[in-house]
């Protein structure tokens, strides 16, 4: 087993030295930047993160100036990437990081997954991203070259299997750019191979967006965006879905009602 681990993390680390992936959100020394772009990664990808990233620190340069901005001016430049609850999280995530930790975000994992939309694995990526803390989590493509390399004959394989693994294989000394290795051979790995993450039991296909009610919810918010205030009957679809979709995203806080006319909150 220890030969087959050594033999594993080599191979890795070789492909990684040859075909390492830049984006603007490595190799800087900007844990808040980081902190944005592991939100934004969570359920896009990176390809499509990268405009958007490049924009909101741009136009919020800051922790400070985050939690200072309107919920109108964040999720503007959050359109496009989907999910816009991530956007309306970062935010408060913003105003407690203000608040609480003295504007500075925490290196504790605890303390990260005690906000709005961090979870877990989110949080240790932070962690090991912003200050090269060695952590122990799975992401999409992390489970894909673990499940590739150990699991080539088994279905089903939990992500507990996989954990096991991964803390045995951990750089302790650099664990920021060992897991930029294996989150970069996994994308290498599902471009030459069907995807071996088919054989976790997490694993689960995406649903179809055309017509979904994530779609809906999309185009509710985007048309409030632009429009600012609409009503029921100025929305397209069913008039109990959307009806339906209105009371979540009021619940969730996106959207606020007075009377029949809607508002971003």
């Amino acid at each position: 087993m220890l030969k087959n681990l050594s033999h594993f993390k080599q191979t890795v680390s070789s492909y990684y030295r040859e075909k390492k992936r830049n984006f603007p959100w490595r190799d800087i020394d900007n844990p808040y930047f980081i902190f944005i772009s592991e939100v934004m990664l969570q359920q896009t990808q990176a390809h499509r993160v990268i405009a958007k990233y490049n924009k909101f620190i741009q136009l919020f340069p800051t922790v400070e100036s985050l939690a200072k901005a309107s919920n109108i001016e964040v999720l503007r430049v959050w359109q496009g990437l989907g999910y816009n609850r991530r956007a309306l999280f970062l935010k408060k995530s913003a105003e407690i990081i203000c608040e609480k930790y003295t504007g500075k975000i925490p290196r504790i994992v605890e303390k990260l997954t005690g906000l709005p939309g961090i979870g877990y694995s989110t949080a240790c990526a932070i962690a090991t991203f912003a200050y090269n803390i060695p952590t122990v989590f799975i992401e999409t493509n992390i489970r894909t070259v673990f499940i590739h390399f150990f699991f080539k004959e088994k279905e089903n394989v939990s992500d507990q299997e996989i954990l096991e693994l991964v803390t045995k294989t951990v750089d302790k000394n650099n664990p920021r750019d060992w897991y930029y290795a294996l989150m970069d051979y996994g994308v290498f790995l599902k471009k030459k191979y069907k995807n071996p993450s088919r054989k976790s039991k997490s694993y689960s296909k995406q649903s179809r967006f055309e017509g979904s009610k994530r779609q809906l919810r999309g185009n509710i918010v985007k048309l409030l965006l632009e429009k600012k205030r609409l009503r029921l009957m100025e929305i397209d679809g069913d008039l109990e879905t959307v009806k339906k979709v209105m009371e979540e995203l009021e619940k969730e806080k996106l959207i606020k009602r007075k009377g029949s006319v809607y508002t971003i909150a």
